[in-house]
């Protein structure tokens, strides 16, 4: 398929999305399905300027005065992925797969950007209108930069797997796929996004990942494991493990030693996490299922409890952009009672002298820094330690440094970590 043809495609990708109300992932899937003639050059073009539209839905829509997805796309074509209007519309008119010619009031929207610097910050942070007191309160003035930098392409991050290779073996393994070394987690590599129509790496064919020499993990997780302070010798419940991307990041850092405890409340998460222990030769963890019960004899045990709470994954809005236009006040307000809950019932894992650690994946004051408020209110017998202070001796001063304004607890974000949107707390009983 050429470029005309990829643009139809992801109109009626776009298109579908609207009218059946699924996920970009599960349209782009459906589209393949019934046009196999696509090869994955073209489906990878295709799923690019879905998500590249996605991603920066309001900007390109206030430039538009629309934001249907014929607009949409052009827009990402024109502004994004720079291509000429005028070679575009010779393009379209002798390929048969091509959309309508481009209209010449839609090639004079195209063509100028009058009228944007007018545009409201939410607008140019490209979130939905409703979040922007929240990001406004917990980034104060940066807050429509660090929505720009979540419309940008993710990288592709992984873990060397230190329980059984290294960094400089991996590196070689993946050689001709040209990794680059993570300015901050000490066995991050990572893999740049291209432009335009530029295909991910496949990196799960190689013979390193199918070896266990390292998993795929955003940087950003990767770094909110370490801090997490797990040590050789603790018992460690992580008690929302999901596939158990962090379990597997702390028997690492354990060095198979001491005990790890996996649980989740959905055994459907919980699923693939024993071929992954098996594949990444972890010998410390203990999967725990959701049955009644399950964690009795742990009450008032563990060193340490990692909660990676349900939340919004406004943090994740760079590789789910879809979700971030779906997002309601209501389903903000769910996940906090949630992560009240689970909190609460975390609490009564810790040992005297233990450690809670609270993650997400968010970037609003709500799920983070509020509930950390409300959490030490209600549970007197915890404080917080500072989180700031122990990247500073992880991980030094001069690099990247996280968003920290009370020098407490810690927010990665694409603009100033180069990750996902993470959150870490670190509260300790008395």
């Amino acid at each position: 398929m050429r470029l005309p043809g990829r643009i139809a495609a992801a109109i009626e990708v776009l298109a579908d999305m609207e009218k059946r109300k699924r996920p970009a992932s599960e349209a782009l899937k459906g589209w393949a399905l019934d046009h196999r003639f696509a090869g994955a050059g073209d489906r990878a073009a295709i799923g690019n300027l879905v998500y590249d539209a996605l991603r920066r839905r309001a900007s390109h829509a206030w430039r538009m005065g629309e934001d249907t997805p014929r607009a949409l796309v052009l827009s990402v074509v024109a502004r994004d992925w720079n291509q000429d209007v005028k070679a575009l519309n010779e393009d379209f008119s002798s390929d048969r797969f091509a959309p309508e010619s481009v209209s010449e009031e839609e090639t004079a929207k195209l063509c100028s950007d009058s009228g944007f610097a007018d545009a409201p910050d939410w607008v140019r942070a490209d979130v939905p209108e409703w979040l922007a007191g929240s990001l406004a309160r917990g980034f104060g003035p940066d807050w429509v930069a660090e929505g720009q930098a979540m419309t940008t392409r993710p990288p592709l991050d992984m873990r060397v797997n230190r329980l059984k290779s290294d960094r400089e073996r991996v590196l070689k393994s993946l050689g001709r796929f040209k990794p680059e070394i993570c300015a901050v987690a000490p066995d991050g590599l990572r893999l740049a996004s291209g432009p335009r129509d530029a295909r991910t790496a496949n990196v799960q064919a190689d013979e390193g990942y199918q070896k266990g020499w390292f998993e795929i993990q955003d940087e950003g997780s990767q770094i909110v494991s370490l801090l997490a302070g797990a040590r050789p010798g603790e018992q460690v419940l992580d008690l929302c493990a999901g596939a158990g991307g962090k379990t597997l990041a702390l028997a690492a850092t354990m060095a198979n030693s001491g005990q790890i405890f996996a649980y989740d409340a959905d055994r459907t998460r919980l699923a693939p996490i024993h071929e992954r222990l098996k594949r990444n030769g972890v010998r410390n963890a203990q999967v725990r299922n959701p049955d009644a019960g399950a964690l009795d004899d742990l009450v008032g045990r563990m060193d340490r409890v990692v909660v990676d709470a349900p939340c919004t994954g406004t943090g994740t809005w760079r590789r789910r952009p879809d979700a971030k236009w779906k997002l309601t006040p209501e389903q903000l307000g769910s996940r906090i009672e949630e992560q009240s809950a689970v909190l609460d019932d975390a609490a009564r894992f810790v040992r005297s002298g233990g450690t809670l650690v609270y993650i997400t994946c968010s970037i609003l004051p709500e799920e983070n820094a509020d509930q950390v408020s409300a959490f030490l209110a209600r549970h007197t017998d915890f404080h917080e330690v500072s989180a700031r202070q122990r990247w500073a001796a992880m991980f030094g001063e001069d690099g990247a440094l996280p968003h920290s304004p009370d020098a407490m607890s810690v927010t990665l974000t694409p603009a100033r970590t180069g990750t996902d949107g993470f959150f870490c707390a670190l509260l300790e009983r008395n």
